[in-house]
């Protein structure tokens, strides 16, 4: 039934002033992908990680290469 589905929009980040990120966690393996500001470090969070498809979700919503930082 995907004829008339939506295409993924692709939305935009300021790569001078964020890096895209995962934030885990230590205690119960919890992932959010997002973007960290490099001058003040605060995180803002975009979505929830459950799998690896959803990390290429995320890479291709925003248009990101390479690898992506994970933070704990």
């Amino acid at each position: 039934m995907g004829l008339f589905r939506k295409k993924p929009e692709r939305k935009t980040y300021d790569p001078k002033n964020q890096k895209p990120v995962l934030r885990c966690s230590i205690c119960t393996g919890e992932q959010v992908a997002g973007f960290q500001d490099i001058h003040t470090g605060s995180f803002e969070e975009v979505m929830l990680i459950q799998s690896d498809v959803d990390v290429e979700t995320f890479r291709s919503r925003y248009g990101i290469a390479g690898d992506i930082v994970k933070i704990y």
